[in-house]
């Protein structure tokens, strides 16, 4: 990179709104995936325990990875190959886990193996993505270019499970819905190289800074820790993660307690995304409106979750699976917002990789504790995790106080 940029062929808000579509295709290939994952585990032999351990080991690898491919993103600049690569492993994963039911014993192994495959993509790709965001949203304001980006995206996340739960019904086969799911990921990596093509540098719409190295983007003099707040922040949201059940755990929870047959289950996750969507939307907005103090609401929706979601009624537990889609929306955009007026913009993907891998450690603890209390004990859960989001809100206040 050099100080010296040239106009971008696209509009800042053209550039968004794409990134968000290719987002919308691959969503609809992983949270397809993610709407049927503990029904398809508990298929193949899985308990309580394993769906828990299973998807909190896949939120953990998706998120505690950026560690690494955060930092690798700004030393080597290549946030583009970084991206592409790890949306390239999704595509390939999420259809392979088709494959499971027909291996007998292995099957379970397996599958468990492409979820967390799947995941690493993630990890891969998310601190390249979300710093190439960052850079095309400031101009028109970061809560809400994230917002619109993650409203796009829950457009697939809530198509995907419709297309797996039609699949499934109309074959009654899970595999065929995972199967189904590789042509929405094709699309996705046909437009991404669109993108890649027209606006190779998303520098381009940042306001003129201090110089850049040319060999890793980042500023001259900029500083080699990442702020205090920044690390109170994390851990913040490292808690209130510690705190939010995995759709897998809920899944479980309505298949076991037969509230929701499991093939309907990706419909009841489908509607969590929509909410998921709006959610990103209002909170963004707000964000840009009335500041970070938006956020405070999040350790609140994420108590709730376990209280409603995991009740023997029905419409108790769909109540909690709508605040658990509101709490989902502010966690995986709006705290975006904040991170990246947080951290210097050399920083963005290090400091994405860092946040995401406070939240992957808790990812990991809260799968299998809420697995492990689910079996135990419901009540114990609700007081654990509740416990749990008193810390992120004391935590959050500390960092808005001290941002003034």
């Amino acid at each position: 990179m050099t100080d010296v940029r040239e106009q971008p062929t696209w509009s800042p808000w053209r550039t968004v709104v794409w990134f968000g579509v290719v987002s919308l295709a691959a969503d609809m290939v992983y949270e397809g995936a993610r709407s049927i994952t503990g029904p398809f585990l508990a298929s193949l032999g899985a308990s309580a325990l394993v769906v828990g351990v299973v998807t909190g080991a896949g939120e953990a690898a998706a998120l505690v990875l950026r560690l690494w491919s955060g930092p690798l993103a700004d030393r080597s600049g290549r946030y583009w190959a970084l991206t592409i690569v790890g949306y390239g492993l999704t595509v390939v994963c999420v259809p392979l886990m088709a494959v499971a039911p027909f291996l007998g014993g292995a099957g379970l192994a397996f599958g468990a193996t492409m979820v967390l495959l799947e995941r690493t993509g993630k990890a891969i790709r998310s601190p390249s993505k979300s710093a190439l965001l960052a850079h095309a949203a400031r101009s028109v304001g970061r809560g809400r270019g994230f917002a619109v980006h993650k409203a796009l995206d829950q457009v697939g996340a809530f198509a995907g499970p419709l297309v797996v739960a039609g699949m499934v019904a109309l074959t009654t086969h899970t595999w065929a819905g995972l199967a189904a799911l590789a042509v929405p990921g094709v699309i996705a990596l046909v437009l991404l190289a669109v993108i890649r093509a027209r606006v190779p540098d998303m520098t381009v719409y940042d306001e003129p800074e201090a110089p850049l190295t040319s060999a890793t983007g980042v500023r001259v003099g900029a500083p080699t820790k990442l702020p205090r707040d920044f690390r109170l922040f994390a851990l913040s949201c490292a808690a209130s993660t510690l705190g939010l059940m995995t759709f897998g755990i809920i899944g479980f929870h309505l298949a076991d307690a037969n509230l929701v047959r499991p093939a309907l289950v990706p419909v009841v996750y489908a509607v969590a995304m929509g909410v998921e969507a709006i959610s990103a939307l209002a909170t963004g907005f707000a964000y840009d409106r009335i500041g970070a103090k938006v956020l405070l609401v999040l350790p609140f929706l994420v108590a709730a979750v376990p209280l409603l979601a995991l009740d023997d009624r029905l419409g108790l537990a769909l109540t909690g699976v709508v605040v658990w889609g509101a709490a989902v929306g502010v966690q995986d955009s709006t705290v975006k917002a904040l991170v990246a007026d947080l951290v210097p913009s050399g920083r963005l993907a290090t400091a994405y990789g860092v946040f995401a891998a406070f939240q992957g450690a808790a990812a990991l603890a809260g799968g299998a504790l809420a697995g492990w209390l689910y079996s135990g004990g419901r009540l114990d859960l609700v007081v654990v995790l509740g416990a749990c989001q008193a810390v992120s809100l004391v935590l959050l206040a500390v960092v808005l106080r001290r941002r003034g």
